[in-house]
């Protein structure tokens, strides 16, 4: 069964606030909120495997502290992005 694109969109959205350390739960949730409902499918794909990282290394890349591997560089600079808007 395939789920559909609001369920996604749900499962996302949960798995982003869900991380296990709070920065990230709040800076992934945010970034779901604001940008996911606009993504097309590769982009949810891309996300869904930047949210397989490990969180200290998400939050590295996300705060600066080390580069993001080439995978993920767009996304995380769009991350980084919104948190410092």
């Amino acid at each position: 069964m395939t789920e559909t694109r609001e369920i996604r969109l749900k499962r996302l959205g949960m798995r982003s606030m869900r991380r296990g350390i709070k920065e990230m739960d709040i800076i992934l949730s945010r970034f779901a909120e604001a940008e996911l409902p606009g993504m097309d499918a590769a982009g949810l794909d891309r996300y869904e495997a930047l949210l397989d990282e490990n969180d200290q290394d998400l939050y590295q890349w996300v705060s600066g502290q080390m580069d993001a591997p080439e995978a993920h560089t767009d996304l995380v600079a769009r991350i980084r992005h919104l948190i410092n808007a």
